[in-house]
């Protein structure tokens, strides 16, 4: 495909560049409202994990896919995700071997008071970094398309 071919899929808009660089902390401020809240409202770490995915898929929108992919570093998801993962199983895995069951909270009270409230808040927080990667990372993997995925028949002469 030339480079005349792929004009039109990318067009720079003034009005949704700045639309989005004015409402992305927005929403941004939003996800963790809701990450926070989820263990006592409606919401939690894979909702707010999938508003704060969004956010990077706007900047990809309004500023094109390239830019954001040479912006956002692959290591600094991997490292949300895996910090992620790790956070969950160090406080889930923290109380079995305080003699309870998995995110048995209340055994760690005996270390720190009210770290009940605490502990929900970091695993609402990992398990939004665990959602929110694995979504940027598909969005990427998406749009980078399938061509490269299909091979083409060899050829048996």
């Amino acid at each position: 495909m030339s480079a005349d071919e792929r004009t039109g899929l990318y067009v720079e808009s003034t009005i949704i560049m700045t639309t989005v660089r004015v409402v992305a902390p927005f929403v941004l401020t939003f996800a963790l409202f809701v990450m926070f809240h989820g263990a006592n409202s409606p919401g939690g770490g894979f909702q707010g994990g999938v508003i704060a995915g969004s956010v990077v898929m706007m900047l990809a929108f309004a500023y094109g896919i390239d830019a954001a992919r040479e912006w956002l570093d692959v290591r600094v998801v991997a490292a949300l995700a895996s910090g992620g993962v790790l956070t969950f199983a160090a406080i889930g895995l923290g109380t079995i071997l305080l003699g309870g069951n998995f995110l048995e909270y209340h055994l760690y009270e005996q270390f720190i008071s009210h770290v009940v409230a605490y502990a929900i808040e970091l695993v609402e927080l990992a398990i939004g970094g665990i959602v929110a990667s694995v979504a940027i990372g598909l969005f990427f993997l998406l749009a980078a398309g399938f061509g490269h995925a299909v091979d083409e028949p060899e050829d048996e002469s």
